[in-house]
């Protein structure tokens, strides 16, 4: 472990030219003190390395130098795949390993090449979530990714959209889509292989169970999972009426194959700019969810089930915001009325309250024959 930490304090002044010993220490999860030992260590090593004391301080490797030492563990190399993506590899309990392989592949490329390195890195970023969500975060995820690369079963206690169930899984792979990891596994029962969302693994039991992974093409597998899943996603199609707004918005927050569709079967517009159109939907459930979106810039025509459910949200809607029927009774605030005021006392009756005193002595003075002022 010091070996390694020892040449990881070389990649990284060699990467960045100038560390102090608690910048050191931070990326290397250590103490500063340890710093200190490491680099009196790899002085007496006789590599050329000095500190500066100062605001402006730290450590240096002599102008020129470089080390030679970039080889890969074992461990390093099995995670290659993920250097170019540091947010999933934290995920999965990789980061500590990625950064390490990093840092040892900037190392390894000649100056110019990893200047160039260094570009794209703040040029291209990965952000794999979403907008409106972090991730997919398991507490599981890391145990199912052992058990994938060690190829042994695993028990897990699933909820699906059925329930609950426990079942014992051989894990094939893993696959992250749209910040949400999902774990492929076939049952010993069952020959072909399913999904299961990682995220709604309840528990799971490592088992010290290898078992025979067949030859299994995880991305071709999967590219063909996704179409699959896309041409049964759409089973019946709605008619509908949209505003030039509706269908604007339809672009932004629709599916590509719904957008497609309605773009494709859109007649002429009408005197106010709304058109026909039939999109494709998934289930009744699904359509009133998303049609919903689009607020009073869309008209379902047909199915009536969906048209009946959106009238009913409708009129629920309308009656949750609809405003009172008559205004609040206004409230007395401390006018005082003689009570031999007839007139005065009859105002506060029938207006339910006077909110200032100034109204009370107007109307007297008119009906006394004054001039209001």
């Amino acid at each position: 472990m010091r070996a390694s930490r020892l040449l990881s304090i070389l990649l990284l002044l060699q990467a960045h030219g100038r560390l102090t010993a608690a910048d050191l220490a931070a990326r290397l999860q250590v103490s500063a003190r340890t710093i200190y030992r490491d680099v009196e260590a790899l002085h007496a090593a006789g590599i050329p390395l000095y500190g500066e004391a100062g605001h402006d301080g730290g450590y240096r490797l002599v102008a020129g130098w470089r080390t030679r030492l970039t080889g890969l563990t074992a461990e390093e190399a099995d995670r290659l795949l993920f250097a170019g993506l540091p947010g999933p590899a934290a995920e999965l309990g990789y980061q500590s390993v990625v950064a390490a392989v990093q840092l040892k592949l900037r190392a390894a490329l000649p100056a110019p090449l990893a200047d160039r390195a260094a570009r794209l890195e703040q040029r291209f970023h990965l952000d794999t979530p979403g907008w409106y969500s972090d991730g997919d975060p398991s507490p599981h995820l890391a145990e199912a990714a052992e058990a994938v690369w060690r190829q042994h079963r695993l028990r897990v206690r699933y909820r699906g959209w059925r329930g609950e169930t426990t079942r014992l899984l051989e894990p094939y792979g893993l696959v992250l889509k749209g910040g949400r990891w999902y774990l492929v596994a076939a049952r010993p029962d069952r020959a072909d292989p399913a999904t299961y969302r990682v995220n709604q693994i309840l528990d799971l039991t490592p088992l010290d169970e290898p078992f025979e992974r067949p030859e299994f093409d995880l991305p071709a597998w999967w590219r063909a999972h996704v179409v699959e899943f896309r041409a049964g996603l759409h089973r019946d199609e709605a008619r509908i009426r949209l505003s030039p707004r509706g269908f604007a918005r339809l672009r932004e927050v629709g599916s590509d194959v719904v957008v497609a569709a309605a773009e494709a079967s859109a007649g002429p517009p009408d005197a106010t700019g709304w058109v026909h159109a039939v999109i494709p939907i998934e289930s009744l459930t699904h359509a009133h969810g998303d049609l919903l979106r689009l607020g009073a810039e869309v008209e379902v025509l047909a199915p009536e089930a969906l048209r009946t459910r959106l009238s009913e949200t409708a009129a629920a809607l309308a009656a949750l915001y609809h405003p009172p029927s008559a205004p609040p009774p206004l409230v007395d605030q401390g006018v005082r009325v003689p009570p031999g005021d007839r007139l005065g006392h009859e105002l506060l009756d029938h207006g339910g309250g006077v909110t200032a005193s100034a109204t009370v002595e107007r109307a007297r003075s008119i009906s006394e024959g004054g001039v209001a002022a």
